[in-house]
């Protein structure tokens, strides 16, 4: 079993949108041998899209909607991926995948630097103390000076830096990379579906000057000598407890930098680690199977309707229809076709280890955050529901297609993609979200998914919380509600929220009722 779990490498790769996230992924399913051709995630020519990409309207956009688990082996080490979406409003999906991951890959552009969604997503890696990998990609533009980057990476991302590989050159004179992990040199051939050569070479030597130029060969020395004086030696227990973060640099359109980054980061990256439960901190190693559902997708194929619940497993073994315990809803469940992924294709399994992300058809019985156990009572916590800040009343725009439009709102709601609040005083149906860009794919995906037509009307709130009132004030908590009558709702759970319409009501509201807590994530 310890070796099972010692060869799993479970991590997410994060950044700013259009950094390079999803062709990183290719090119890494690439070496992989997942895929024999490496997609593109927008473009004319190339009829074959990014294979984590697979939703139509990821398609047409060109960006990442939702996350998308990939697995595959390299070098006797299991890797699952998650490819995450960059997109701010969508970011709600990536703070939960984080949660089911030991490590990250940040992806930085060599141009443009850190991004304001770069900053919030370290926050969450630093409170979660994930350890992290950077990659500044797009070496094949103009950029920016290496050393002025790894200076804003440390004062932006709030971390020590220390670079595993050194470029030469950029932009239009880039010639390869120096692997410092391994002391060898790269030399830069743009290709698309190929990779490149690798030259063992002495620093010192003549050699360097034959391969990169005297110019560039002496820059090269001097980064170096610079480097080591300014950036103490790379030290693996540094960047496990999250204190360090290599860099590497590349460029992944031309897949190049990529694989001195994959043969570093399956030596070095954590497997699988103990999670913490409300109960207990729960070890790998044991023996008994114990995971929680961090993320749910409807219409993984759009000809059957059906969902699918991503099960992270914790502990123990997962083995194909054995019963196991749903401790939410206290039923025993039994799965006869769990699946692994490579985005959109599934195929079956018979067992899982700790680390491994199993898919398990989901007939409306999982929510965000289930736990599933061989028969003991453990709550995995730590995947929020963030208050929203967007509104607006949706109603049915073709009054025949009633059905179809309940069913697609439930199911999206599981999703997580975006939250449902039901109007106390007039009945009416709110959808919240954290972004502009959800109420868009919302209406697509109802009408290309399940045939339905919805409209929006505009409703003005500032933000929704959801009440609770402390033991032994509940006639306080009456007075709330009526007083605030028009303005109270209940979630899909029937939790009291209370829909403020400005920021001045809400402090009013805070002030005049003191035994009422307001809370603005939905775990309390």
């Amino acid at each position: 079993m310890n070796q099972e779990i010692e060869r799993r490498r479970t991590f997410a790769i994060i950044s700013h949108p259009d950094a390079g996230k999803t062709t990183l992924t290719e090119k890494l399913l690439l070496f992989g041998g997942q895929i024999q051709v490496a997609g593109a995630v927008k473009s004319n020519k190339i009829k074959k899209t990014a294979t984590s990409d697979w939703m139509e309207i990821e398609k047409q956009r060109g960006i990442s909607v939702t996350t998308s688990v990939m697995e595959f082996d390299y070098n006797g080490y299991k890797v699952n991926i998650l490819d995450t979406p960059g997109h701010q409003d969508f970011a709600e999906d990536t703070f939960r995948t984080l949660t089911a991951v030991d490590s990250a890959i940040i992806v930085v552009d060599s141009a443009k630097g850190v991004e304001a969604q770069t900053r919030k997503l370290m926050t969450v890696c630093r409170m979660r103390k994930t350890p992290v990998i950077i990659f500044v990609n797009k070496m094949d533009r103009e950029g920016r000076d290496p050393f002025d980057l790894l200076d804003e990476l440390e004062e932006e991302l709030q971390i020590k830096v220390r670079p595993l590989s050194w470029p030469i050159n950029q932009g239009m004179r880039f010639k390869g990379v120096y692997n410092i992990f391994e002391h060898n040199l790269n030399l830069f051939t743009p290709d698309k579906q190929k990779v490149t050569e690798k030259v063992e070479v002495d620093i010192d030597s003549q050699q360097l000057d034959e391969h990169v130029g005297e110019t560039d060969a002496e820059k090269l020395r001097e980064d170096l000598e610079l480097v080591e004086g300014v950036y103490p030696e790379f030290n693996v227990d540094t960047y496990l407890n999250a204190e360090v973060a290599p860099v590497f640099f590349g460029s992944a359109l031309n897949n190049f930098g990529v694989q001195e980054m994959l043969d570093c980061f399956v030596q070095i990256a954590p497997f699988p680690r103990p999670t913490v439960a409300e109960e207990r901190t729960v070890s790998p190693e044991e023996d008994k199977f114990s995971g929680f559902i961090f993320k749910i997708t409807a219409n993984i194929d759009p000809n059957h309707r059906s969902c699918i619940a991503f099960c992270k497993v914790c502990s123990g073994r997962f083995v194909r229809n054995a019963p196991y315990l749903h401790v939410r809803a206290g039923k025993t469940v039994r799965f006869s076709s769990p699946t692994q992924f490579m985005a959109q294709r599934k195929e079956t399994i018979d067992e899982a280890w700790p680390g491994d992300i199993v898919g398990l058809p989901d007939n409306g019985i999982f929510k965000i955050g289930d736990t599933l156990t061989e028969g003991e009572q453990l709550h995995y916590r730590g995947l929020p529901s963030f208050s929203p800040e967007m509104f607006k009343y949706i109603e049915n725009a073709d009054p025949m297609k009633t059905k179809q439009l309940e069913k697609g709102i439930s199911q999206l709601m599981d999703e997580g993609v975006a939250q449902l609040f039901v109007n106390q005083f007039n009945g009416r149906k709110i959808i919240g979200t954290v972004g502009q860009l959800q109420f868009e794919v919302i209406q697509y995906r109802l009408e290309n998914e399940y045939g339905a037509k919805c409209r929006w009307e505009p409703v003005h709130l500032y933000k929704a919380c959801w009440i609770a009132c402390q033991p032994g004030y509940e006639q306080e908590m009456e007075n709330f509600k009526k007083r605030k009558y028009q303005y109270m709702a209940k979630d899909r759970d029937g939790r009291d929220v209370f829909l403020a319409d400005s920021g001045y009501v809400l402090s009013m509201a805070q002030q005049d009722f003191e035994h009422i807590n307001f809370h603005f994530t939905s775990e309390f």
